[in-house]
């Protein structure tokens, strides 16, 4: 009997290509009227006890062993506190879409972190063409403004903005090499909950405590960040990461701009020419590169199995 394909990993995968394309502007509202690493932490911490409430009184997963949530905890630290949280630290500095641009760097460095480590999941030539290809869209997509980078008070953002695009990536090749069959959303519970709970120390360092606003823009953001930003794209985002290769994953990295352009220029009247056009097109081309080379591997695999 033929067994009937999976598609609910590509769906949860689209979920967070789509959603998380829309955090951007969120967050930069967010933390234009709140400080960013208290702003995380509310939002990481509130996400992940209400993902606990509600996995508890469905009964629907057995919580794991203490060694497991240390492994979930050193998780939510690569990816939350140090990913998001940086993330939202720069965006009080730079535009969400600077942002977005470069976070879509993640699955280069993917790729480079699993060449150094030098096991499993190395790219081919297709895999790696595709991806250069879809950051070529990404940044021919957003050439014109190049020019903001060079600004000095830009800098510091974008520099720390790259520190977490390396610190998702370790996260999730982390996730995804310490794999294990249990209930991917209590490991999204557990990873938001000690990820936003790390960012309380750093908020005390670094935060301007003095400029906490509980203005209606802070909480509509604060709001949608925690009910889709994070407990339905973050337990979307740990699915699709279990079930589909790391690369695949990683390539809602370049939807995320995509989304961002999109509904820029819907609400905000924002720029969309030709040049963004041809940019979205080259992007779905390196998409499309990568699944084949995805494709082309497997098939390669299972004729030297038979050797």
């Amino acid at each position: 009997m033929k067994t009937r394909p999976n598609y609910l990993p590509y769906v949860a995968l689209a979920a967070v290509s789509f959603i998380w394309g829309t955090t951007y502007l969120a967050l930069r509202i967010g933390v234009l009227h709140f400080p960013p690493f208290l702003f995380t932490a509310i939002r990481q911490v509130s996400a992940g006890v209400i993902l606990m409430m509600l996995i508890t009184s469905l009964k629907k997963a057995s919580w794991p062993s203490g060694g497991y949530v240390l492994q979930q905890a050193v998780a939510g630290f690569f990816l939350i506190t140090m990913g998001n949280g940086l993330v939202a630290w720069s965006e009080v500095h730079i535009p969400s879409g600077v942002a977005a641009i470069i976070c879509s760097l993640m699955p280069v460095a993917v790729i480079l972190i699993n060449l150094a480590i030098g096991r499993d999941e190395k790219p081919n030539l297709t895999i790696g063409f595709g991806v250069m290809l879809g950051l070529g869209g990404i940044v021919l997509m957003f050439s014109e403004h190049v020019a903001e980078f060079s600004k000095t008070e830009y800098l510091l953002g974008i520099l720390l903005t790259l520190g977490a695009v390396v610190s998702w990536a370790f996260g999730s090749i982390w996730i995804k090499r310490h794999h294990s069959n249990s209930n991917p959303f209590v490991n999204a519970a557990l990873q938001m909950f000690f990820g936003g709970l790390f960012c309380l120390p750093i908020s005390l360092l670094v935060d301007d405590l003095t400029t906490v606003s509980w203005s209606p823009e802070a909480v509509y953001t604060l709001l949608y960040l925690i009910v889709f930003g994070s407990i339905v794209a973050y337990a979307s985002y740990l699915y699709a990461l279990r079930s589909l290769p790391m690369t695949i994953v990683s390539l809602y990295a370049y939807v995320n701009p995509l989304v961002a352009v999109i509904l820029g220029w819907i609400v905000l009247n924002e720029k969309l020419n030709l040049t963004i056009g041809l940019a979205i097109a080259v992007t779905i081309a390196g998409i499309y590169l990568v699944n084949r080379g995805y494709q082309l591997r497997n098939v390669w695999r299972a004729q030297f199995s038979k050797l």
